[in-house]
């Protein structure tokens, strides 16, 4: 079980390689977002405001009325952020959970996909 500091780090890790990535940034240009993340293990939620495709902002709980809910284990939400594990084959096995629109999974899966090639 991680801790609520551990899954902080690993999202402002995520963070920085999201806003690092030029190709992520140009392709998400268009993409503002508010996004819940929730360990489904401790119940530590995590906000993270998406602008422009531009991460702004990282808080601790829930603030505002999300565009997507992500919802996992506290262990594979470190993992999944500290790019240890492929996203998209936790999420068909169910073990991630996504509420948001068709569109914005399919976003989620190209992040995943452009910020962990090999994973």
């Amino acid at each position: 079980m991680a801790t609520s500091q551990e899954i902080m780090e690993a999202l402002i890790d995520f963070q920085q390689q999201c806003n690092d990535n030029k190709r992520l940034r140009r392709m998400q240009r268009d993409w503002t977002r508010l996004l819940h993340y929730v360990a489904t293990d401790t119940g530590d939620a995590f906000t993270m405001r998406v602008v422009a495709g531009e991460t702004t902002d990282i808080k601790p709980d829930r603030d505002g009325t999300p565009d997507v809910i992500i919802e996992t284990d506290s262990e594979t939400m470190c993992d999944m952020f500290w790019g240890d594990i492929n996203p998209t084959q936790k999420y068909m096995r169910g073990e991630i959970k996504v509420k948001a629109s068709q569109e914005d999974v399919m976003r989620i899966d190209a992040i995943t996909a452009v910020i962990w090639p090999e994973v």
